[in-house]
């Protein structure tokens, strides 16, 4: 067995794509083994700034010989047919084989394939590889680049090593000949390397200044440059994208700390960092206090006989012109309020159907205030939970799942406090957007709201106000922290709320594979800012508040899908199963998401215990005679005999299940016969627990209406064991089957157990 050696050498491969390179390489190099037969194990790739390597141990010297056949035409097939079979697989007609398929004699082309060196096989392959390279960005050079079909490379490909144990596999590609040899450093080392084996081949280079394994140049950073801050009394800001970054522009790193003017540290620490980041791809240190320290860590490529000072006096300069012009931004925009800065938001489109910026400002913080003044955003939302007001307190019934009243979720709330939110919000509505058209924003995107936070601090509007500007773009996607200040929460909803609303009343919805208006995130973002600050309110009233003027108003319902798709998504990420929200869903008409995902947990913990589990196969036993007897309730019966159907007369759908159970009640005490001992204990369970469930329900003690549905577990088992519903007797059949159906009634006021699995 012996082992294999590929490198390939080019100018400066950008940082980014040297991961995705690595992965490349690996996959192609496969993919060539495979078609030769030749079986991998593990693979070594390494990558530096100028350099791709590949290691494969234990590769045979030779690959098997292989029996190859193709199925050809029928004995008996035009002679044209059979030749060109016969060209296709590289044989004569004298020696194909006849064979019987399915009755007929059939022609077939075997081969016997010999096996091949290795080497050889490694010869065709580099090539190939390297045509294949599916680089995100590659170029043409040379004379030979005013021809299409020259090679592109990432940068210019100027030598490949492949050594197969001791020897070389002779390849060339567009003018590149392998070698036994690489290079060293660009500056540390002249001259080539000669490597003769697989296993010198890291060392020599280390020798050279070349450090060729990116883990190891990474981990060497993080050590060096930890130890650098702690040196000069400091701490690292960690930051493994950085050390990534910097691993990839550099093959011998050396991290050196250096120093800027105090003075720079009146910007914001993350204009301060962000700068040092992206432009000059510097780490930041924290003093003892844990604030941003006057301090920087560079990356240089090279172990400078200075110790380094040239190089980071340098970047000192580099790194003062670079903040230099990140304080000008910075008192440049404190020159103009936000409020001014707002009026430049007119000339900014947000979408062509939705109007400008400003106008996207006009509805959130309409729409923001009234989210305070309906009582939903309260100033006790985020701090304590919020008061809620049970469909019993509010004069409703059982499965009363509409919104209370504002009179009565201000209850207990100071108007005056009430009036200052509203005010709040609403002026954090409309600065939430002002900092787009600051000089510090245009030059770093990133930083929108943070900015406008801290120019709402500068110009002395109040902290609330500043915090919601900031934060009213959160969460950012599942898993991103959630505002739980009432003026924040208020903005960030109203925000997310019209971007949603807006675009599906436009039309441009996400597809399965697009979403370019990020319309999934700023869902998942309403529904975790309405869960975890436990807003009471229909997600239908929100929509509908939030609605656009002048645009098409009938995509309520499809919006709510949507976010209940997306309640899907986030609950599954919280280990509960989608047809427990698919079961509750069915029977939560109100669109209250708190009340919802308190009943969808119930649900999942009940199901998962022995009674849920046997009650669910009880409701399933039931609902499937139901069904096959076409049996529609109580109704359907009274129907049939002519009476008048009581549900008809009321007006309030909620009301429905108690008048069914009075209905059943009646049904069940005017029957002739004498029940069988289970149906009777079914009909006394069933009169229990009924009322007790729809109770619970109403005052949403989830747990406690589980609790009461259990109580049926074992009646409705007895009942299933001894009774027989399809009797022969009309009477008993008829009883039996209403009795099922109050079962069936009783459940669903739960949640409906047709949609869980299992």
């Amino acid at each position: 067995m012996t082992d294999f050696l590929l490198e390939l050498r080019c100018e400066e491969i950008p940082a980014r794509m040297q991961k995705g390179a690595r992965a490349d390489l690996a996959k192609l190099f496969r993919a060539q083994m495979d078609s030769a037969g030749i079986t991998l194990g593990d693979l070594t790739i390494w990558s530096t700034p100028r350099r791709l390597a590949l290691i494969a141990r234990n590769l045979p010297e030779q690959t098997e010989a292989v029996s190859e056949e193709a199925k050809g035409p029928p004995e008996g097939a035009p002679d044209q047919a059979i030749e060109g079979f016969c060209r296709k697989n590289g044989v004569t007609r004298d020696q194909l084989e006849l064979r019987e398929v399915k009755g007929r004699a059939t022609y077939f082309a075997v081969k016997n394939v010999p096996g091949r060196a290795v080497k050889d096989v490694l010869a065709e392959a580099i090539p190939a590889i390297i045509r294949a390279f599916p680089w995100p960005k590659s170029m043409r050079w040379g004379a030979a680049s005013a021809s299409t079909e020259s090679l592109r490379w990432v940068r210019p490909l100027s030598g490949i090593l492949a050594l197969f144990g001791e020897e070389l596999v002779d390849c060339e590609v567009h003018g590149v000949t392998s070698g036994l040899v690489t290079l060293g450093h660009r500056f540390h080392h002249s001259g080539d390397i000669t490597i003769g084996h697989v296993d010198n081949y890291q060392d020599k280079l280390r020798a050279c200044h070349v450090i060729v394994d990116h883990a190891e140049r990474e981990a060497l950073i993080r050590q060096k440059a930890s130890e650098a801050a702690q040196a000069a009394g400091l701490t690292l800001v960690e930051d493994e994208g950085l050390v990534v970054e910097n691993a990839g522009l550099t093959e011998w790193p050396q991290p050196l700390l250096g120093r800027f003017d105090e003075a720079f540290l009146e910007v914001p620490p993350e204009v301060i960092q962000l700068t040092t980041r992206i432009n000059q791809k510097y780490f930041v240190c924290n003093d003892a206090s844990g604030k941003l320290a006057n301090a920087f860590i560079c990356t240089a490529n090279i172990a400078a006989t200075d110790g380094g000072v040239a190089i980071v006096a340098g970047n000192e300069k580099v790194l003062a012109a670079r903040l230099s012009d990140a304080r000008f931004f910075w008192d440049v925009d404190r020159k103009k309020q936000l409020a001014d800065h707002a009026e430049g938001l007119q000339r900014i489109t947000f979408h062509e159907k939705l109007g400008t910026v400003a106008d996207k400002v006009e509805r959130v913080a309409k729409l923001a205030r009234w989210l305070v003044e309906e009582g939903i955003v309260t100033p006790q939302t985020g701090a304590i939970a919020p008061q809620i007001v049970t469909p019993a307190q509010a004069g409703g019934q059982s499965g009363d799942t509409q919104p209370s009243q504002p009179d009565s979720r201000l209850r207990g709330n100071d108007e005056g406090a009430v009036k200052q939110l509203a005010d709040q919000v609403e002026l954090a509505a409309r600065l939430s957007k002002a900092d787009l058209v600051t000089e510090m924003v245009g030059e770093f995107p990133e930083l929108q709201g943070l900015m406008g936070g801290y120019y709402a601090r500068a110009e002395g509007l109040p902290d609330a106000v500043a915090d919601a500007i900031r934060d009213h773009y959160k969460p950012v996607g599942q898993g991103d922290d959630v505002p739980h200040v009432p003026v924040t929460v208020a903005v960030a909803l109203a925000d997310k709320l019209d971007t949603l609303v807006g675009f599906f009343q436009i039309e441009e919805k996400p597809t399965g594979s697009k979403d370019p208006f990020a319309l999934r995130r700023a869902a998942i973002g309403i529904l975790s800012l309405i869960l975890e600050n436990e807003l009471r309110v229909s997600i239908f009233d929100l929509i509908t508040a939030a609605a656009h003027p002048g645009k098409s108003a009938e995509a309520g319902q499809e919006i709510a899908n949507f976010l209940i798709e997306r309640l899907k998504v986030q609950q599954r990420d919280a280990d509960i199963r989608h047809d427990m929200v698919d079961a509750v869903v069915a029977v939560e008409q109100g669109g209250d998401n708190v009340r919802m995902v308190k009943r969808i947990a119930a649900l999942q913990a009940f199901i998962g215990t022995e009674d849920g589990a046997n009650l669910l196969a009880g409701y399933k036993r039931a609902a499937n005679i139901l069904k096959k007897e076409d049996w529609q309730g109580d109704e359907a019966e009274i129907s049939r005999t002519g009476e008048e159907d009581p549900l008809a007369l009321v007006d309030d759908p909620d009301l429905a299940p108690v008048i069914r159970a009075k209905m059943a009640e009646r049904h069940l005490a005017e029957i002739s016969y004498e029940p069988e001992v289970a149906e009777k204990a079914l009909i006394e369970a069933l009169s229990e627990a009924e009322p007790r469930a729809a109770a619970a329900v109403a005052a949403e003690d989830f747990e406690g209406a589980m609790a009461a549905l259990a109580t049926l577990r074992a009646p409705i088992d007895a009942f299933f064991e001894t009774v027989i519903v399809n009797a022969p007797e009309r009477e008993k059949r008829s009883s039996r089957l209403s009795l099922l159906a109050q079962f069936r009634a009783a459940v669903h006021n739960v949640a409906d157990f047709s949609r869980i699995e299992g």
